[in-house]
């Protein structure tokens, strides 16, 4: 089954002192290169959410597509950006990754497309509830896009406040799968675990 993929990077970075957190080095690579690595074999397109001056993406040789909704209403725009995209493109299912998160799996995409449900989360295991959603790592059908519009502009602002009125499932992945950086001490960790 054809899908494509966006990368979410369309978020303000205020615990890195802002800017592009993708654009952080790590290694020798930066983290939305780690990201477009991880997920270009996984899918038969890909987008990139971003807000801002797109042309400073140009490097990347990747679609850039903003948010429709205004004010910075958070991944869920982002996601609705990828779906607008996907739609233009003929794609019925859309990979939703974060670009602050270089190490999630590389079977991402094939795990959650083992699930019918109209939204498909990551999840990774959590001694108290059990399983702990990663929402912006999800696999969403194209078709909910003017649901989400709508939502969006109702004020929803939280995934899951969404995605649970939509049926959503969880998929359980290794804990350390989406480890992603906030803060420049998550940089240096992820540093000393580079492989």
């Amino acid at each position: 089954m054809a899908e494509c993929a966006v990368i979410l990077a369309g978020g303000q970075a205020n615990r890195m002192g802002g800017g592009d957190k993708g654009r952080l080095v790590l290694g020798d690579q930066s983290l939305i290169q780690r990201v477009i690595e991880r997920i270009t074999p996984q899918v038969d397109a890909l987008v990139l959410n971003a807000n801002g001056d797109m042309s400073r993406f140009d490097d990347l040789r990747l679609p850039v597509v903003a948010d429709s909704i205004g004010d910075f209403p958070g991944p869920l725009a982002g996601v609705l950006a990828g779906m607008d995209w996907a739609a233009e493109q003929g794609y019925e299912w859309l990979i939703s990754v974060a670009a602050d998160t270089p190490f999630f799996p590389l079977d991402l995409a094939e795990r959650l497309a083992r699930h019918d449900t109209p939204v498909v989360l990551a999840a990774t295991p959590d001694p108290v509830r059990g399983r702990l959603p990663q929402p912006t790592f999800g696999r969403w059908q194209v078709a909910l896009r003017d649901d989400l519009r709508a939502a969006l502009n109702d004020g929803v602002r939280k995934i899951r406040q969404w995605t649970q009125a939509q049926g959503e499932t969880l998929v359980v992945f290794d804990e350390g799968d989406f480890f992603n950086i906030n803060t420049p001490e998550d940089l240096a960790w992820a540093e000393r675990h580079l492989k």
